[in-house]
């Protein structure tokens, strides 16, 4: 390891520990704010679409990005990326069966991925601490896991052209949507709550286990091209640094954002009648 190197490493560590530690803080305090709105286990039962959402993003998406990485030698990236999200649409536009889309409907979705890709460029000086993950774990809490998982991977394709496209880019499509989707069907079920607390926690956990889980296996096939545990377990030992900065930028925006802007968006809803 190079002392460039070293340094950064030391930088991150400090870096997420100091945020961490500031948002624990913070979170002892607690608020005397009502309690939000939640949805009970026993009118929780995922619709035919997210059932259906589910197949694609665990199977058909995966699929996908093997035949990319396997057939096509991770060269077609931008031809994968665009398979990717229109397997990522379909289940979307299931939400419109029986009616057209209005362009209200459609314009919120598009803000929402613009507030990820300007959150991702707004701190490319920091290597991970960015906030896309809080913003694509709200769009799933407000509006389903198909709009988590479409903001996530809409997020991550757009902002890579600023940042750069890659064999990566599908992955990185895959993870965030996942973790969108996943938000906002553990919501939808009655198993993550709306409070501060519950979704900064989920937002930590989603950085480290889901994304982190995820990149830090997948940057070692791509660049091996080839499945040997040993370097694997050294890029995810790593990575680990970076995934504690990104989750603490997570649980950092999460305590901030999470609250207003989903009573925002629950006021959009309501007033134009959006489907979640």
């Amino acid at each position: 390891m190079t002392p460039a190197a070293g340094d950064a490493l030391t930088w991150s560590y400090v870096l997420a520990a100091g945020l961490i530690a500031f948002t624990l803080a913070v979170a002892r305090k607690g608020t005397s704010a009502p309690p939000p709105p939640q949805i009970s286990r026993e009118s929780s039962g995922l619709s035919r679409r997210t059932i259906a959402a589910a197949v694609m993003i665990l199977l058909l998406i995966p699929v996908t990005i093997f035949i990319g990485a396997y057939y096509l030698d991770d060269r077609k990236y931008y031809f994968i990326a665009l398979l990717i999200l229109l397997e990522t649409m379909l289940p979307f536009f299931l939400v419109f069966e029986g009616r057209k889309p209005q362009a209200r409907e459609l314009v919120v979705v598009a803000v929402l991925c613009a507030i990820g890709v300007a959150g991702r460029a707004a701190f490319f000086m920091l290597p991970s601490f960015k906030p896309v993950l809080a913003i694509v774990l709200i769009s799933g809490v407000a509006f389903g896991g198909e709009t988590g998982f479409l903001v996530g991977a809409m997020t991550m394709l757009v902002s890579n052209i600023m940042f750069g496209q890659g064999p990566w880019t599908p992955w990185q499509m895959f993870a965030m949507g996942l973790a969108g989707f996943l938000g906002g069907v553990l919501f939808r079920k009655g198993l993550l709550r709306r409070s501060r607390s519950s979704l900064c926690v989920f937002g930590a956990l989603a950085a480290v286990v889901l994304y982190g889980g995820i990149m830090n296996p997948a940057s070692a096939l791509i660049w091996t091209h080839s499945i040997e545990w040993d370097i694997i377990l050294a890029y995810c030992l790593t990575g680990l640094p970076m995934d504690l900065v990104h989750a603490a930028a997570t649980a950092l925006t999460l305590w901030f954002l999470a609250e207003p802007m989903l009573e925002k968006l629950d006021r959009i809803k309501t007033k134009y009648g959006l489907a979640s």
